[in-house]
């Protein structure tokens, strides 16, 4: 783990994995009932954004590009945040998450009320909404997270678990944290699947419950025990 990360291991993997397994969650919603677009996988939205160009497959071409920009916008206020706070990365990281956690409240009880509801073009509000939630979530964990523990991608660490195995590069280091974010990112995903047959304002209120439990982690759990140096080892 990189040494800014300001909580001990096992206890930032615990929290990067919950925010994977929320991330399982809130794509859940977006694919499923916000009409085929996601709000943390931007690759895909690219990808359907090229394929809305062929009118005959009648795909969205207004959800992605809303997904995308506020997924930028999310990233830009984790960049700023990064850019005041970084020098306090417990404070940092609290922050975000406590703020990603508030805009996925914040949407859940809209979607309870009834103020915001997954059909017509006020899809795009929601759609925005946790967009922006992923683009921080994103941003922070990049900047602090290791490669193998994004909690948004999966791309690059299917990679360095095939590539940098044993029978490839062999150079690769705790594969179970890879094959662990793989596996929870599909158990977010399908325990969303089967809970948006009963609530949409329950999936994203339990994605808004496991991000604060993040923040909670970071703020509360004990720091990383320092690495001794050869002078401490010799003294």
């Amino acid at each position: 783990m990189p040494e800014r990360l300001p909580v001990a291991p096992r206890w930032a993997v615990g929290a990067l994995l919950t925010m994977t397994f929320a991330t399982g969650l809130v794509d859940a919603v977006s694919y499923l009932r916000l009409g085929h677009v996601f709000v943390a996988n931007m690759t895909g939205n690219v990808v359907f954004l090229g394929f809305s160009l062929a009118e005959q497959y009648r795909l969205p071409v207004l959800a992605p590009i809303v997904a995308m920009a506020a997924f930028v916008l999310g990233a830009f206020l984790g960049g700023r945040l990064s850019r005041f706070l970084g020098g306090r990365p417990r404070f940092w990281l609290v922050c975000a998450f406590a703020c990603q956690a508030a805009g996925l409240t914040l949407t859940a009880l809209l979607l309870a009320t009834g103020v915001l509801r997954a059909e017509g073009r006020i899809t795009l509000v929601i759609i925005a909404l946790l967009a922006g939630c992923s683009g921080l979530q994103n941003a922070t964990v990049r900047l602090l997270a290791p490669r193998d523990l994004m909690t948004t991608v999966l791309t690059q660490t299917l990679t360095g678990l095939s590539a940098e195995s044993v029978l490839g590069a062999g150079i690769g280091r705790k594969p179970h944290r890879k094959i662990g974010s793989v596996l929870t990112m599909f158990a977010g995903a399908a325990v969303g699947a089967l809970l948006l047959q009963r609530t949409l304002a329950g999936v994203v209120g339990l994605a808004a419950v496991l991000v604060a439990c993040a923040a909670g982690v970071f703020a509360l759990a004990p720091a990383p025990t320092p690495t001794p140096t050869p002078d401490d080892s010799v003294a």
